[in-house]
């Protein structure tokens, strides 16, 4: 799309070369022929280094705009970045695709549906009730149980497991909220990665990311109904016990151990092993390895202990 179409679909006009944009991302990883924008101060850091091609942006930060970014000035940058995601969204099927690729092996019901330009590998199972969107990819030795969802553009590595009724790229929980109240719908146009030798129990979603990859590392062990937001990242042979969940682009390091309910809130880092039990309320970025938390507000587990001896002891 031309930049002069964008500008006219945002309702602002612009001056400078009438480039053409593929997609949206974000400051950081934009490159010349994407459109970007600033959404929230915490994001200013990166305008100075980013590639992006044009700027969403108010008045109030137009001058942090780098003289090789375009400039499109609105009122409400992140609700414009709503607007024009309906724009670079894909089909959700596409019949020009070519059809389905099945690989050696492989068992497919005749109560599955596989889209056009999906790829199944050697080896598989797949059972009744599934559907493989288009272009999703499936690795060797793949089984899919019942009432699988593997939407578009997502991908399943090799030797993986995926229990009944869960799904793979689904929507994230993702809107802009204008000064009326009224919520616009941000289409998700990424996807889901999940590598090698991942199980991932039943009634489990997994959110595909605004534009970007939610990914889900190797080994990873996810159980029965857990939530995984958009943009996340599950780092090496992590676990998650039932109930647990994790709010959008949050990134853990490997053999992060989650016990049930366990909640971490969004745009956090988490320390390769830590462990967090049950009930546990993440709501900082974890930088010390090898630590074991608990409680809300969160606490070392040898001092959750403690205090749960002191409480017990005043009602005596």
């Amino acid at each position: 799309m031309k930049l002069k179409e964008i500008a006219r679909i945002v309702g602002t006009e612009f001056s400078g070369n009438d480039i053409d944009i593929v997609s949206i991302n974000t400051l950081q990883n934009a490159s010349s022929n994407e459109i970007s924008f600033i959404s929230s101060s915490k994001y200013i850091k990166d305008i100075k280094n980013t590639t992006a091609g044009a700027i969403l942006v108010d008045e109030k930060n137009i001058k942090l705009v780098p003289s090789s970014c375009i400039a499109i000035v609105v009122q409400n940058p992140y609700c414009e970045v709503a607007t024009l995601s309906k724009y670079f969204a894909p089909k959700i099927e596409d019949d020009s695709l070519p059809h389905a690729k099945i690989g050696e092996g492989s068992k497919i019901s005749d109560k599955a549906e596989i889209a056009n330009g999906a790829t199944i590998g050697k080896n598989c199972t797949v059972l009744a009730g599934v559907y493989i969107g288009a272009n999703s990819k499936i690795g060797d030795n793949v089984i899919l149980y019942p009432n699988v969802v593997v939407y578009r553009d997502c991908t399943v590595g090799n030797n993986c497991i995926i229990h009944a009724n869960t799904t793979i790229g689904g929507d994230g929980f993702g809107f802009a909220t204008n000064k009326l109240g009224e919520h616009k719908k941000i289409y998700q146009n990424g996807n889901v990665v999940i590598e090698d030798d991942v199980e991932i129990g039943s009634s489990t979603t997994i959110d595909r990311a605004v534009f970007g990859t939610t990914y889900i590392k190797k080994g990873v062990r996810i159980d029965n109904l857990v939530q995984v937001g958009h943009n996340c990242e599950i780092g090496e042979y992590s676990v998650m016990v039932s109930q647990s969940g994790i709010a959008g682009s949050t990134k853990l390091g490997r053999n992060i151990v989650l016990g049930g309910q366990a909640a971490i809130a969004g745009h956090l880092e988490i320390a390769p092993f830590s462990t967090f039990a049950a009930r546990s309320g993440i709501t900082k970025s974890i930088k010390e390895s090898g630590k074991t938390f608990a409680g809300f507000p969160l606490m070392e587990h040898r001092v959750w202990l403690r205090l749960q001896s002191k409480i017990a002891k005043l009602l005596k």
